[in-house]
């Protein structure tokens, strides 16, 4: 019974494996597929002679959990930085997908003591912007991020006595959501806010499901990004 029961943890393992393997690679594609659109928009924005720009950006995180509605006297303060692709589709109107490394988490409160979660994604947001004057313009649109990283830092046993790392199969490795925001332009640079809420469960496991139950990502951005 015990080398049955052995067996099928096994074989549970190697199932999850496998499925973490594709959905990596089904990420690495889209990544890909995205930035070859962005090429193949490029070179049609050029033959209309609109502008696209390729640049870098990076800012501040507020970052929480939520389950119903979201508190910010949880918030944990954290950064994003990374690089970006606006092709100017009209005068008006422009697509921008971004891959972005970005920190999330969230202050927790608990029976056993405090906590802090930590974690870490490649997010890859395909924005819709539309420019409202030359200065100033709104974007929103659909993200996907994969977890790279996943800690605990704790206070007063909620784990432990230190920083604990938690298994990254206790999270899920995929995420996804909405974002939106407003952007100021200034010659190459803009200066901006963006509120990105995810809409799937992070917790994946006996541990972080206890600690977070059905909790999602949720994050407020201030950004600085500059056109190279």
């Amino acid at each position: 019974m015990i080398n049955s029961c052995k067996f099928f943890n096994v074989e549970l393992m190697k199932i999850k494996l496998t499925e973490k393997r594709m959905l990596l690679r089904n990420f690495k594609k889209l990544v890909m597929l995205v930035f070859l659109f962005c090429g193949l928009a490029a070179t049609q924005a050029d033959a209309q002679e609109l502008e696209t720009r390729i640049g870098i950006k990076g800012g501040l995180n507020l970052s929480n959990l939520y389950v119903d509605d979201v508190d910010d006297e949880n918030a944990r303060v954290g950064f994003h930085a990374g690089i970006f692709a606006k092709m100017q589709i009209t005068s008006f109107f422009a697509l921008q997908p971004e891959l972005l490394y970005s920190t999330k988490g969230a202050k927790a409160e608990g029976a056993f003591g405090d906590g802090k979660f930590n974690l870490a994604y490649i997010d890859l947001p395909v924005l819709a912007v539309i420019n409202l004057g030359e200065n100033f313009n709104i974007h929103a649109g659909p993200y996907v991020s994969y977890l790279i990283s996943s800690s605990v830092s704790t206070e007063d046993g909620f784990f432990s006595d230190e920083s604990t790392s938690l298994d990254r199969d206790n999270f899920n490795s995929f995420d996804y959501g909405v974002a939106a925001g407003i952007g100021f332009n200034f010659g190459a640079a803009s200066l901006g806010i963006r509120y990105n809420l995810g809409l799937n469960e992070i917790a994946n496991g006996t541990v972080s499901g206890l600690a977070l139950g059905d909790s999602k990502n949720s994050v407020a951005q201030l950004y600085l990004s500059f056109g190279l």
